[in-house]
């Protein structure tokens, strides 16, 4: 059990919790979990934190075949820049470790961006909050559990 899936649970969101074996030595989290689960990595998104020039943190919820767009999160948020928050302070704020932070159960929340292709989605795969767990949501559960909006902020292939 992880905050996540706890967080999900408690609001009484639809979720399918999906465990596979994480593999330390594979080059990326984001294509091991779209591998391991068998799906288009358009439809497994990866959490990513930025700080903003103000020095708030923002989350950019993104598809793993994508970038996240810095300038258009920045934007979103109402800021000049963003910049990738340090992957220790993103640990130290989410309390998951990289390649397993959920957008969700989240030690300090920050304001939740998920890129608008979520939306056209029926089920969204993202981490549970720890390498080798999924969760698989409507991308409606990002609004009602996270306050979430929906915006353009990938930069497709």
């Amino acid at each position: 059990m992880t905050p996540a899936i706890e967080l999900l649970r408690a609001l009484g969101i639809d979720h399918e919790v999906v465990e596979y074996h994480h593999d330390a030595s594979h080059p990326s989290f984001g294509q091991e979990a779209v591998e391991a689960l068998g799906v288009d990595a358009d439809s497994v998104f990866k959490t990513l934190l930025a700080t903003l020039a103000d020095g708030s943190t923002v989350v950019g919820v993104v598809p793993v075949s994508c970038t996240l767009d810095l300038k258009a999160l920045a934007a979103t948020a109402g800021a000049k820049r963003a910049r990738m928050t340090q992957p220790a302070d993103a640990e130290r704020r989410t309390g998951y470790v990289l390649g397993g932070i959920s957008p969700f159960g989240q030690k300090r929340p920050s304001p939740t961006y998920v890129d608008e292709w979520a939306s056209t989605l029926d089920v969204v795969h993202c981490s549970a909050g720890r390498r080798g767990l999924e969760v698989a949501v409507a991308p409606e559960a990002f609004v009602t559990a996270l306050q979430a909006r929906f915006a353009p902020i990938s930069v497709w292939p």
